[in-house]
């Protein structure tokens, strides 16, 4: 693919994060799955939720751009899962490892914010409102998730982590 224009560029990234959001939503079943307290595990369950929402819009976004849904690997959200697997590969307590899966979630949430917040002035520039207008909701529960996750972070008994 040939990007010369501000079409071709908005393509490629939207293209991108549709790539990515299907990569974090089966991600998100298995932080889910890899946490054992409650209260980050139900975060995870409900941003899964969001996510695929998300990737709804993200299909209103082509239909707008006149383009069917399609994929671009997403090469930051693979190296992203990567380094995740092979952490967790490790011999882990549970407790490092409900640590690391928020604080994995929380890489991928900047990831995908700032995909969104590259997209919006591009839709706007193209004149394609309505697909602004969605990207910028997903940005908004991008940016949401975000704050719920530092906040989990924040409350997280990192103590009961043996500093050495």
């Amino acid at each position: 693919m040939s990007l010369d224009t501000i079409h071709d560029l908005f393509e490629h990234g939207l293209e991108d994060i549709y790539h990515a959001e299907h990569q974090l939503l089966d991600a998100l079943d298995e932080l889910e799955s890899n946490t054992e307290r409650e209260e980050i595990s139900r975060a995870f369950a409900e941003h899964r939720e969001e996510t695929q929402e998300q990737i709804d819009r993200l299909e209103k976004v082509f239909d707008e751009f006149g383009e069917p849904p399609e994929k671009e690997e997403c090469e930051g959200i693979e190296g992203l899962l990567e380094e995740y697997e092979e952490f967790t590969s490790m011999d882990l307590s549970q407790d490092v490892m409900d640590y690391h899966n928020m604080a994995a979630a929380e890489k991928t949430e900047h990831y995908e914010i700032a995909a969104y917040g590259n997209l919006i002035p591009l839709a706007d520039h193209l004149g394609m409102d309505d697909a602004a207008d969605l990207l910028e909701e997903n940005l908004r529960e991008e940016q949401s998730a975000l704050d719920e996750l530092k906040e989990l972070t924040e409350e997280f008994e990192i103590d009961a982590i043996p500093a050495e």
